[in-house]
């Protein structure tokens, strides 16, 4: 196990990757962006890791001894925690990616990857978690959205979303009616844009819309653009 930088000023980050010239390289970029970092090498020094610490982002590996990237994942999720997490695989596999993301990632990389990339990837997805400034509720029927308290609820009950499902669906709130395409929306939310990468916004909204359960309908595909929320 490897001590975390605890005088770093943007929160600690958890890198769970058994490759050790890789977690290195991770570590030595993310310090330097003033991160905090904590390495585990297998699965089941990383989640105790997640649960012990509760930092502000996890970089897990899917391919890790003892248990993957994808199990810690759902573990923590199961635990109630939401902390953002980001997949690393050298697998380019889109069966890989999806079910990474089901079990409620917010972002994959593939490796090989640009330590400047994944570095980029976190603050982006910090941003994302923190918030925007403050604004009014979004309702529409049974679903209120707070983008200030960054809650969700229908029908009153709240629900339990990533930081990139609240992202995603707070971006179609905000202007209901209006049609985003696949890579609108991968721009606005991810803040990057590929056409290779659409297929995750189809899995996050995917995901949301299961959350949603009866209100579901409130997206709708536009078949051959994207999505939109109805008005």
């Amino acid at each position: 196990m490897m001590s975390a930088v605890t005088d770093a000023s943007k929160g600690l980050v958890l890198v769970v990757e058994d490759e050790r010239p890789i977690a290195d390289l991770v570590r030595l970029y993310l310090s330097r962006e003033g991160f905090g970092v904590q390495v585990e090498h297998d699965g089941a020094a990383g989640l105790a890791a997640a649960r012990r610490l509760r930092p502000v982002a996890c970089i897990l590996d899917i391919a890790l001894p003892g248990m993957d990237g994808t199990e810690i994942c759902r573990r923590m999720r199961t635990d109630g925690d939401w902390t953002p997490v980001i997949f690393l695989t050298a697998r380019d596999d889109e069966v890989d990616r999806i079910l990474g993301l089901e079990l409620g990632g917010d972002d994959y990389v593939t490796k090989p990857f640009s330590p400047r990339e994944l570095v980029t990837r976190v603050k982006a997805l910090l941003r994302r978690a923190a918030g925007p400034a403050p604004d009014r509720v979004r309702v529409l029927g049974p679903l209120a959205l707070d983008p200030e308290r960054r809650a969700v609820s229908v029908d009153g009950a709240p629900l339990m979303l990533t930081a990139t499902e609240f992202d995603l669906l707070a971006h179609l709130l905000g202007r209901p009616g209006r049609v985003f395409t696949r890579e609108e929306l991968l721009a606005a939310v991810w803040g990057y844009a590929s056409h290779a990468g659409t297929r995750t916004v189809d899995v996050h909204v995917a995901q949301v819309r299961a959350k949603l359960g009866d209100s579901a309908s409130l997206i709708r595909t536009v078949r051959g653009v994207g999505y939109c929320v109805d008005a």
